[in-house]
């Protein structure tokens, strides 16, 4: 089953340092106004931009009267009653932004974020010299970043950051119409062209933003002592700076997703400040210079999704026993050697993500040093060996993510001491034995992979612990014995696949109503995906870092609600109860022996994709699916279905469904009788087509044996070939 994982590392839950200077002007402004009515000409301003505005919650219903204290969102100077601060965040305000606002010369702190204004951001507000803060983020403000700001002299705080209409090129002046700007953040919008040449030299700034825009050009050193730098997102080209201007000040550095080539220079280990790298989604490549090591200040480092090769650095990063690195993420290169066991000294690694690499060796035993690990992700290399023991000393471990390598021996019943797991993924690989009795003990598990293994045994009521199971899957294994009756009574399941085993007997009617997602069908109607199949899932884990070295783990499963139960030796009829889940997406139930007639799908409002290929089913193939606008995908073929099927009942949409049912004729669009496109032989059940297979393969051992013996004689009874033989062997 193919797997798709994202990992979104959040660094930016760092930063209230560098925004305390906005709501700092917030605070000090509080101790203006006390009692003190606004000035009538503000007041006539505020009212004429109120009365131009959509204020569906009545937030600005307290803009009456003259005592200032009690208009929500403003602070007035205490002795002339002048406005100096407008905050009017997240009150979702919509409408336009009157120009009347821009008289309020005495305005020093103007917010208007997250709201929804849906227009250019005025002109008139370069007329508001005194302002020391601008913040129109999260709005749906449009047009480009007018020229009249260049006014704004005094400002220390621009941000105008997710406003995706806000577009055109960088203004030539953003760098210099301010010797004070500090902080400016522009990210998630627009903007494109290359960065202009004064912002590089602006010596007064300590926070850029520019990530998530359309931005190209060489990427270019900066000359200031920067503290954020986050470019990530945009089109940059060329090699990495050495940014050595802010050597001693820059915390965060974000270059991710762009176009970034060549190796990873020496000099970015002297940024002795650092605390966040990103430089993941690049062209980087060469391998990791050994004198590349980062002081113990760093907590998170991503180099994912680049082109990087060699073996995995001995030593990243310096550590301390109150400090180091928290996150590593080198996935998705092409790292190869053994795991050096160097990095098992990182003791406060929290996230190790090594995946889609070409690593090899062992998993080192001395894993188990790292004791607040939360997340493991080795998938997708050529490790071989097994789980060390040693693993259940990451006792805080969430997710164990082990896929796709060539990993063998058997599950450790040890493994019940991570009962925090919520992840366990061992997916493709050679592991074999039975499921452990003990792993009960892993009540947190949500997500349980173990396909494509050798496995085996029968499945026991031990795993009826897991209670918020939403993801299993034990495919392409060995499993046998009946399919256990509590296999649907878990209630927050999403996805089952037992496919590909021995699981024999009935299945049993009755527990299909445990499961909030197959019985809801409301599910079926968010997602209108055209074409389901269940070999497609995205895990999205999000690790967000906070400056006291601590993470926080969230994880997001996007598959599809679906059960798989096909290649197996399932018989007896189809319960009922399968056919009356509203919320399901996926059914397959094909290569088994089930009989019997197939109970109506009107019910199953959310299904997609229907397969109960090779099968004994028989009589009337199900009623009218007209009514079933998502199903993109249907498979009745060889079976035993009989009757007539008229066109008006859809099924007509799906050819090659029926193939393999000679009793069954459908309607085809010319209102004939149609018998199927393919032949009838492959229909034939799985019995006959064993016995057969037997009789076909004595009649042809019996002649080859046959043809073989009168082939000698014949050649035997031939006087010139009976003397060459004779002659060759003296």
């Amino acid at each position: 089953m193919e797997r798709e994982r994202v990992y979104a590392f959040c660094p930016w839950k760092t930063l209230k340092l560098h925004v305390v200077p906005f709501f700092l002007l917030m605070l000090l402004c509080s101790n203006y106004s006390q009692c003190v009515d606004v000035d009538p000409e503000d007041k006539a301003s505020l009212l004429m931009f109120k009365s131009f505005l959509r204020d569906p919650d009545q937030r600005l219903s307290s803009w009456v009267g003259s005592n200032c204290t009690s208009w929500t969102g403003l602070t007035c100077e205490n002795r002339t009653g002048r406005v100096i601060s407008i905050d009017l965040t997240n009150m979702n305000l919509s409408g336009q932004v009157h120009p009347k606002l821009c008289a309020l010369s005495f305005v020093e702190l103007f917010n208007l974020s997250h709201n929804n204004f849906t227009c250019t951001i005025p002109l008139c507000l370069g007329n508001l010299i005194g302002l020391r803060a601008m913040d129109l983020s999260h709005n749906r403000f449009l047009g480009v970043l007018p020229d009249t700001f260049m006014r704004l002299t005094d400002l220390q705080e621009l941000v105008l950051n997710g406003n995706q209409d806000l577009e055109g090129l960088l203004p030539w002046w953003l760098g210099n119409f301010s010797t004070n700007l500090e902080k400016l953040d522009l990210g998630f919008n627009s903007f494109g062209g290359e960065i202009p040449e004064s912002l590089l030299y602006l010596r007064s700034l300590k926070y850029l933003d520019l990530g998530n825009n359309k931005l190209s050009g060489n990427l270019g050193d900066f000359h200031q002592s920067l503290v954020v730098l986050n470019l990530g997102s945009n089109q940059f080209s060329g090699t990495l700076p050495c940014l050595s201007a802010s050597s001693l000040s820059l915390n965060v550095l974000n270059l991710a997703n762009n176009s970034i080539l060549g190796g990873i220079p020496t000099c970015i280990a002297s940024l002795q400040a650092l605390t966040h790298l990103n430089l993941s989604f690049n062209h980087l490549n060469y391998e990791i210079p050994p004198r590349l090591v980062f002081s113990e200040k760093l907590l998170v480092l991503d180099l994912s999704n680049n082109d990087l090769s060699g073996p995995l650095p001995r030593t990243i990063a310096k550590t301390t026993e109150k400090s180091g690195l928290v996150l590593l993420d080198l996935s998705q290169n092409r790292f190869s050697g053994k795991i050096p066991l160097r990095l098992m000294e990182l003791k406060s690694l929290q996230a190790l993500v090594l995946s889609h690499n070409l690593l090899t060796g062992e998993i080192p035993p001395r894993i188990g040093n790292l004791t607040y690990l939360q997340v493991i992700d080795f998938s997708h290399n050529l490790l071989t060996g097994s789980i060390p023991l040693n693993i259940v000393g990451c006792f805080q471990l969430l997710a164990l993510m082990l896929s796709n390598n060539n990993l063998s021996g058997e599950i450790h019943p040890e493994l019940d001491a991570l009962d925090s797991l919520k992840i366990l993924d061992i997916s493709n690989n050679k592991f074999s034995g039975e499921i452990p009795l003990t792993l009960a003990g892993c009540k947190s598990l949500e997500f349980v992979d173990f396909s494509s293994n050798n496995l085996s045994g029968t499945l026991n009521e031990a795993m009826t612990k897991w209670s918020n199971l939403r993801f299993l899957s034990l495919a392409q294994n060995r499993f046998n014995g009946n399919l256990p009756n509590w296999l649907f009574t878990f209630e927050a399941i999403q996805t089952v696949d037992f496919s590909g085993n021995k699981f024999s007997g009935f299945m049993v009617d009755g527990n299909f109503n445990s499961s909030l997602n197959f019985n809801n069908g409301e599910i079926g109607r968010i997602n209108r995906e055209p074409l389901v199949t269940m070999q497609k899932v995205n895990i999205k884990v999000s690790v967000i870092v906070t400056d006291i070295n601590e993470s926080s783990f969230n994880y997001h499963l996007s598959s599809t609600v679906g059960i798989d139960l096909s290649n197996n030796l399932l018989h007896g009829e189809i319960p009922e109860g399968l056919f009356g889940l509203q919320g399901l997406e996926y059914l397959n139930l094909s290569h088994n022996f089930l009989d019997g007639v197939v109970p109506g799908l009107e019910k199953m409002h959310s299904l997609k994709a229907l397969d109960l290929s090779h099968n004994l089913l028989s009589g009337q193939v199900p009623g009218n699916i007209s009514s079933l606008q998502d199903l993109t995908l249907l498979n009745l073929s060889y079976n035993c279905f009989s009757g007539f099927v008229p066109k008006k009942q859809g099924y007509w949409k799906f050819q090659g469904a029926f193939a393999g049912n000679p009793e069954l004729c459908v309607e085809n669009s010319s209102g004939r009788c149609d018998a199927g496109s393919l032949p009838d032989l492959p229909g034939k059940n799985f019995q006959e087509g064993v016995v057969e297979g037997q009789i076909s393969i004595w009649v042809f051992c019996l002649s080859f044996f046959i043809t073989f013996y009168f082939g000698v004689v014949a050649l035997f009874c031939s006087a010139r070939t009976r003397n060459y033989i004779l002659h060759t062997k003296v």
